[in-house]
C-alpha cells in the first residue's frame, strides 16, 4: 500500500503560478512512475505530467513549457510547478503513484487538491 498526500492548491489569478507537492508513504520502494492528473467538472481525468524514478518526464503537448514536474526520491516527494496559469487549468489535481510488486501493477491516488484560476 502507498499513501499519497497532496498540498499546495488554491486560488490564483490568470498568469500566476502555483506549486503542488505530494508526499508518498508506505511501501514506497515499489513506486516506479509518479505523476499528476487533473479533472475538471464534467470532464475526464487527464494526465498533466509524469516522472520515472530515473527522472524521465512526460507531458501532454498542450502543457509543455508551462508545467514542470520534479521528484525527490530521497524524500519520496513529487512536485508540480505550474506557471502562466489559465482559467482552463482550473481542476482538481491528483497525485498518482504507479507501483510494481511481484509482477503486479497498481495505481494509487491522493485525495486531490483544488486549483482555481480566476480570469
Amino acid at each position: 500500500q502507498v499513501q499519497l498526500v497532496e498540498s499546495g492548491g488554491g486560488l490564483v489569478q490568470a498568469g500566476g503560478s502555483l506549486r503542488l507537492s505530494c508526499a508518498a508513504s508506505g511501501i514506497i520502494f515499489t513506486i516506479s512512475t509518479m505523476g499528476w492528473y487533473r479533472q475538471a467538472p464534467g470532464k475526464q481525468r487527464e494526465l498533466v505530467a509524469s516522472i520515472t524514478r530515473d527522472g524521465i518526464t512526460d507531458y501532454p503537448e498542450s502543457l509543455k513549457g508551462r508545467f514542470t514536474i520534479s521528484r525527490d526520491n530521497a524524500k519520496n516527494t513529487v512536485s508540480l510547478q505550474m506557471n502562466s496559469l489559465k482559467p482552463e487549468d482550473t481542476a482538481v489535481y491528483y497525485c498518482n503513484a504507479h507501483t510494481t510488486w511481484f509482477g503486479k501493477s497498481s495505481d494509487y491516488w491522493g485525495q486531490g487538491t483544488q486549483v482555481t484560476v480566476a480570469s
